[in-house]
């Protein structure tokens, strides 16, 4: 597989009442064809956030857009570019962060969740010494991922849940 270039990920989907923060590595290509963030389609992440919210999953870009702008925890990725072979992780070299500080700033976040352990070493290296806030580091969501069943998926992102549903839920 080819290695990817330095692409720009996207910019951060944040809803007006945000107080937390879900940090994933960096779009996978799949995720850059379809637009927005976890576009694979057997990636666990959208029937997760659904089912920890309570609602039907989400089909199309703007369900999953309002899933997240209706509830109060902002979604991005630790790193605006890299260059990276496929989807792997593993591979990740070049490493451009995000401004993840000014956003938590911003917003006043108070929570953060990594979704992964690349996305969790990343926040680590170049987002905690500014935010001061310890990441929550889950289990990935993605289809590589193969030893967490959706169920332990599920038990493991509850701490999630109560920032998936609106304002005064």
């Amino acid at each position: 597989m080819a290695e990817r270039g330095t692409e720009k990920g996207f910019g951060p989907l944040v809803p007006d009442a945000c107080r937390a923060l879900i940090l994933g590595t960096y779009p996978s290509p799949k995720s850059f064809e379809a637009q927005f963030f976890y576009g694979h389609p057997q990636n666990r992440f959208w029937p997760l956030v659904a089912a920890l919210a309570g609602v039907e999953a989400p089909r199309t870009v703007a369900e999953k857009r309002a899933l997240i702008l209706d509830g109060r925890a902002a979604l991005w990725d630790t790193l605006e570019s890299c260059r990276i072979t496929g989807a792997s992780d593993a591979s990740i070299r070049d490493p451009v962060p995000n401004n993840v500080a000014a956003l938590v700033t911003e917003k006043g976040i108070t929570h953060v969740f990594c979704n992964g352990a690349a996305s969790h070493r990343l926040y680590e290296k170049f987002h905690r010494p500014a935010t001061g806030i310890a990441a929550l580091r889950l289990p990935s969501t993605s289809p590589a991922n193969a030893a967490f069943s959706f169920e332990r998926l599920l038990e493991a992102w509850q701490p999630v849940a109560e920032f998936l549903s609106p304002p005064g839920d």
